[in-house]
């Protein structure tokens, strides 16, 4: 049985990335505008990897359709995977603060997004967001933490990303 070809293989993998990517950040996203979990300050750094990490990821995708030379794709892997790992060693740096095992940052609070004055001034309506804490859990599912669920697909997909820049398909 022959194997995918190169480009084919990078582009699977990558394609693989990029949909991980856009659904645990999106989901982020629907937790906080839908679900109405206001992320701290912790939760949205955690977002920055995947942020850089999608075009690293589109960016390796068109590569491997445009048969770009591979080494080019194998890097923007190997770039989307190493931010990946960024974002693991974030999850699980906000999991072990939410658990106690080490103290967060002094600073965290929310980055709240504009206030709705629903007709009030502004200084009134501030008064009624609290920012969360890093050291607060807002929902756990299965025993984990969003950080902790972060953390776990974050790793995979770095994993995932690694893997495939590191890993030499044989050509069909």
């Amino acid at each position: 049985m022959a194997s995918a070809s190169p480009s084919r293989f990078h582009a699977t993998a990558a394609l693989v990335l990029l949909l991980g990517m856009a659904a645990t950040v999106g989901g982020a996203l629907l937790f906080q505008h839908w679900g109405g979990y206001i992320p701290c300050a912790l939760c949205l750094e955690q977002r920055v990897p995947y942020y850089l990490g999608m075009p690293a990821a589109a960016a390796a995708l068109l590569g491997a359709v445009l048969h770009a030379p591979a080494a080019l794709t194998r890097t923007l892997l190997a770039v989307a995977g190493l931010l990946m790992l960024w974002g693991a060693y974030q999850g699980a740096f906000h999991a072990g603060v939410e658990w106690g095992w080490w103290v967060g940052p002094t600073d965290c609070g929310a980055v709240a997004a504009p206030a709705d004055t629903g007709g009030q001034g502004v200084l009134d309506a501030l008064d009624q967001v609290i920012p969360p804490s890093c050291d607060q859990a807002a929902l756990r599912i299965l025993g984990l933490s969003l950080a902790g669920w972060n953390f776990l697909a974050a790793l995979g997909l770095g994993l995932i990303a690694l893997w495939a820049a590191f890993r030499r398909p044989r050509a069909a």
